[in-house]
């Protein structure tokens, strides 16, 4: 162990305020930043994925965000080859990579290797696009269910990136996807890094909600309808690309199609956003190796930022 590099992963569940802590933790130790979210690696879509600043970016630089055009897909797997060449390089340089981010699949591929898969198949995902338009997602969700309970079990009826990548997968290999992951050869960041974990995690999800609420409202007002409008009126991007599947920027994407009213756009988006929290927290309640920072004390007050700047450097040093 005392000859291996050391890393850090700190994650936690949408608006529980890891970039802030990240970067607080950045003043006070030798480390570099490496994002690990799916919407910020896209150029162009910044107040709906949180963004930080262009000040912040400049003061705290991020690997890893800015590095796609919302027309392209970016996946697991390059996430991970992007990511341990990143990690190369910090250490390289003498400095501790830091990872902050809330895609939890991500983190896993950095764990757990990724299987040797397919490559997406246009006319496959075409038919099961058309079937979702027809059936909707949940019905898909069943399908899977059928030929993969392991993997859906793992995902909520609607999250169809996956559950169209999983069908995708198996009706190419007539193998399910959480099979070809077992059979994989694994390559975990933890046999080459001293890895640390932890997680920013509420005690009262009531609280998180609210954040998220307040959060969503706030992208709106500082200008989160220009944001997709400038993505819509590029005139080359549509609904089912990753980038505009984010959360949030599907549903002001419906809005501006003139599908929802401008309510159900803010109530879709709050409560998309609250699903995905759901599911962060259902990934981080079974990850191993996890210190837990709470961002409320046992009487359900808000800490303070300090406080929780002083617990993680407790576990990190």
């Amino acid at each position: 162990m005392a000859n291996k590099p050391r890393a850090i992963f700190l994650m936690g569940p949408t608006a529980s305020g890891k970039t802030d802590l990240a970067m607080a933790l950045a003043n006070r130790l030798p480390v570099e930043l490496i994002s690990v979210d799916s919407a910020l690696v896209y150029r162009g879509l910044d107040i709906g994925s949180a963004k930080p600043s262009p000040e912040e970016l400049t003061r705290y630089p991020h690997h890893l965000i800015d590095i796609c055009d919302p027309s392209e897909s970016y996946s697991a797997g390059r996430f991970r080859r992007d990511a341990l060449q990143a990690m190369a390089d910090i250490v390289a340089a003498g400095r501790i990579p830091l990872l902050v981010g809330g895609t939890m699949l991500y983190f896993r591929a950095l764990l757990e290797g990724m299987a040797s898969l397919p490559e997406a198949n246009a006319e496959i995902r075409a038919e099961i696009e058309a079937r979702a338009e027809r059936e909707g997602w949940p019905a898909l969700h069943r399908e899977l269910a059928a030929v993969d309970p392991e993997l859906a079990a793992e995902l909520h009826p609607n999250h169809s990136v996956r559950i169209e990548r999983g069908l995708e997968v198996y009706r190419l290999t007539g193998k399910p996807l959480s099979a070809l992951r077992r059979e994989q050869a694994r390559d975990s960041v933890a046999e080459h890094y001293e890895l640390r974990q932890l997680a920013l995690l509420p005690r009262d999800r009531a609280l998180l909600h609210e954040r998220i609420a307040l959060r969503f409202r706030l992208m709106l007002e500082r200008g989160f309808v220009d944001e997709v409008k400038k993505l819509r009126d590029r005139g080359d991007l549509h609904e089912d690309l990753p980038a505009i599947r984010a959360v949030g920027y599907r549903q002001v994407w419906q809005y501006l199609d003139g599908r929802i009213s401008y309510d159900e756009m803010v109530e879709a988006g709050i409560a998309a956003t609250r699903q995905l929290a759901k599911r962060q927290l259902t990934w981080l309640r079974r990850w191993p190796d996890l210190a837990q920072i709470y961002t409320q004390d046992a009487e359900g007050r808000v800490r303070k930022n300090d406080e929780m700047l002083t617990e993680a450097l407790k576990f990190l040093t």
